[in-house]
């Protein structure tokens, strides 16, 4: 029955924008992070990336990562300015000691901004949290 499935609070996961070098093309770019404070690794983690508003939609982004250590984080993915007047939504799916953890994360529309970051979690980089 649905009332018997048990679906554990997500704490100590976080997904955050993050103003960095890309060594590549030497210009600072915005890239999306998957955070992992807990003192296990999360397994199998499973992301969905869309933006979307009243009048545009961007295609989903399916990711998977195998791992992700205890106190470690993971880049998901780039993030286009062209996006950031949509709110961005990420829905991840993991593995922490053997039970299954699921959130929904939006970054809502014109929320990445150099001026708004903040210390996060495990990075040494400033960023925006997802709420």
């Amino acid at each position: 029955m649905k009332k018997d499935i048990e679906i554990p609070e997500v704490k100590d996961v976080y997904v955050a924008a993050v103003y960095e070098l890309n060594e590549d093309y030497n210009t600072y770019d915005w890239n999306i992070y998957i955070i992992n404070d807990n003192k296990a690794p999360i397994e199998t983690v499973l992301i969905i990336a869309q933006g979307y508003s009243e009048k545009k939609m961007t295609s989903p982004m399916r990711k998977t990562v195998q791992m992700i250590p205890a106190r470690g984080f993971a880049k998901i993915e780039y993030i286009d300015e062209s996006v950031f007047g949509v709110d961005n939504f990420f829905t991840i799916t993991y593995f922490l000691e053997n039970k299954m953890y699921d959130k929904r994360f939006e970054i809502p529309r014109n929320a990445i901004d150099q001026d708004s970051t903040v210390t996060l979690p495990v990075m040494p980089n400033k960023g925006i949290l997802a709420i």
